[in-house]
């Protein structure tokens, strides 16, 4: 955790925190973040049927801060230009991947094949294993992340599209634990686009006892949060630091999340702050007589 004084800050025999390329100027004390390409702070963005000038527009501000797309659920089959639209995310060098609504499609048709041909087709690096909308035996389930792994990146999911059916932290562990061993890259907590199911309650409140007893068991790197609302995107970041994995992102907010995960908006302005420092340095000054100020713990 970054500590230090704005006295200190302008002191010239302090080094300055490096300034990033994608930054404009530079603020000291801020949170280190990894550099792409990354295993944690992992930000994957949800691409619900952009226009190719749309992901052109996303991706002049987003790029520096996006390490993969998800074509959300099975958009992918509706999108028009599909082909030069997944050249223009391959140009500025960030993967793309299908929806694992869409791997159940295949697979509840009896398609797995035509699947897998599909991923050559348009040359996807990865792909989603979800079991969200179908009931699948999860062995099977291993064993179509064992032969993709063979071909792509397998990222699978875990947790039910389903708000009345609760999994219990031992399920989650188990499930975890086994779609890593049969060669998935990382595995996905399940929240949908609303952030309402799954990891959450209806309301969008994280189940907290739930992550707390996933992270005893799975490696926090392994692990992609699905949190599309801020509100869990700041928990996530208060619990786990700036260089915690977040999924279902929306393209507008890129932007706003690198600055939550950087402590540079209200929610998390002095989280990454030594703020009994930072008290003294806003203490009114008796002795010389200088007017001071007072600064609230945030």
């Amino acid at each position: 955790m970054p500590t230090g004084t704005e006295t200190k800050l302008l002191s010239p025999q302090v080094p300055k925190t490096p300034k990033p390329p994608s930054m404009n100027y530079t603020l000291n004390n801020l949170p280190e973040r990894t550099a792409k390409p990354r295993e944690q702070g992992y930000t994957m963005v949800m691409d619900k049927g952009l226009s190719i000038r749309e992901v052109e527009d996303f991706l002049e501000v987003g790029a520096p801060y996006t390490d993969i797309v998800k074509l959300g659920w099975a958009t992918s089959f509706v999108t028009p230009n599909l082909k030069r639209k997944l050249a223009v995310y391959k140009e500025a060098g960030i993967p793309v991947y299908f929806g694992g609504t869409l791997f159940e499609a295949f697979i509840i048709r009896n398609q797995f094949d035509d699947y897998r041909r599909l991923l050559e087709e348009f040359g996807m690096e990865y792909a989603e294993v979800s079991d969200g909308s179908i009931d699948l035996v999860h062995d099977r389930k291993l064993d179509y992340i064992r032969t993709l792994a063979q071909q792509v990146n397998v990222l699978s999911e875990v947790g039910s599209k389903d708000a009345e059916k609760i999994i219990p932290p031992y399920k989650w562990i188990s499930q975890m634990k086994t779609e890593l061993e049969a060669g998935a890259v990382k595995v996905i907590g399940e929240a949908r686009e609303a952030g309402n199911v799954g990891l959450f309650r209806s309301t969008g409140e994280v189940r907290s006892g739930l992550v707390e007893e996933i992270l005893t068991q799975i490696p926090v790197e392994k692990i992609l949060w699905e949190a599309p609302q801020k509100s869990q995107q700041v928990w996530f970041i208060k619990m786990m630091g700036a260089n915690v994995n977040l999924g279902n992102i929306a393209p507008n907010e890129i932007v706003s999340l690198e600055t939550i995960r950087l402590g540079l908006r209200g929610d998390t302005f002095t989280h990454f702050l030594d703020m009994d420092t930072v008290d003294e340095m806003f203490r009114p000054e008796v002795k010389t007589g200088k007017p001071g100020t007072s600064m609230p713990r945030g």
